[in-house]
């Protein structure tokens, strides 16, 4: 198989992928959303429960978006600096988009900022949206792909605290925004927390903390502990599945977390909703594929 055929092959795989994860949720989001429904008592919760999961049913069976925002694709690729594709793979992450817009079909989500024009396939100047990390001395490449709706993308927020409000500081910060635009989000939420030195390098880390699996813990055990004190913090502020009350208000909390200048605190926070459209697949260099978010799936 000569590049181009690569190319094409690699195009196609993704314009599925994309295709499907708008479909179908993540195994650990499924899992995560059938055990909050058997936690929850009261009856409306668990009437909204049962319509989440015959939303979830009717999607597969009938083929369609799993919710009708489907967002803005954002990539995140974590790729070996020898993988044959590496130079085209932004492109055709684009083209990818494009052929998923038509044949999901996928709501045209990208709009010509000043310009106010909708283009109508899903990709304008800037998206989809691809973060990028280069890895040495590797030939494969992993690719993480986001629906960023505007409902989950709205609580979105960062700032630098001063030294002096330490991690008390960041406790306030998420407890802010969950309080002041948490509903917006479509609970039950996934929240990522990034904290670092500035707003930018914060915001990056709290949006891969969504990227991570469900149940997965910081590996700095500070870190670790503050996801599960956020967690149990949230839930205590009853928004409940929809925002209509209930005793389970998060999937779960991720912090990310880098080395920090010792004057300031950047913190942010990035939110998924319920219907948390993420994948995770891993391509070597022969573009066979490992797909760890979704079982039984063919491309």
């Amino acid at each position: 198989m000569d590049k181009r055929e690569q190319a094409e092959q690699l195009t196609r795989y993704m314009a599925n992928f994309v295709d499907h994860i708008g479909k179908v949720l993540p195994d650990d989001i499924i899992a995560k959303l059938d055990e909050l429904a058997e936690k929850e008592d009261s009856p409306l919760s668990r009437v909204i429960y049962s319509t989440m999961k015959r939303n979830q049913k009717l999607a597969k069976e009938l083929n369609r978006p799993s919710c009708q925002d489907t967002g803005v694709l954002q990539f995140w690729v974590k790729c070996g600096a020898s993988f044959p594709l590496i130079g085209e793979l932004e492109g055709l992450l684009k083209e990818a988009v494009v052929k998923a817009t038509f044949q999901a079909p996928l709501r045209h989500n990208s709009v010509e900022t000043f310009d106010e024009y909708n283009t109508g396939k899903n990709v304008g100047k800037g998206t989809p949206t691809v973060f990028w990390d280069i890895v040495p001395d590797s030939n494969g490449c992993e690719i993480y792909t986001y629906m960023a709706g505007g409902g989950c993308t709205l609580p979105g927020k960062a700032m630098v605290l001063m030294p002096g409000a330490g991690y008390e500081g960041v406790t306030r910060f998420v407890m802010d925004v969950m309080t002041s635009y948490g509903l917006n989000a479509c609970p039950p939420l996934l929240v990522g927390v990034g904290v670092a030195t500035s707003v930018e390098t914060a915001a990056l880390l709290s949006k891969k903390a969504l990227m991570r699996p469900l149940g997965s813990r910081n590996e700095n055990e500070r870190a670790a502990l503050m996801e599960k004190l956020l967690e149990d913090g949230i839930n205590a502020i009853g928004l409940g599945p929809q925002g209509m009350g209930g005793k389970y208000s998060v999937m779960g909390v991720h912090v990310e977390n880098t080395a920090r200048h010792p004057s300031t605190i950047g913190v942010a926070v990035n939110v998924g909703c319920w219907s948390h459209r993420r994948g995770h697949i891993i391509f070597d260099k022969d573009l066979n594929y490992r797909i760890t978010t979704h079982s039984e799936v063919t491309l």
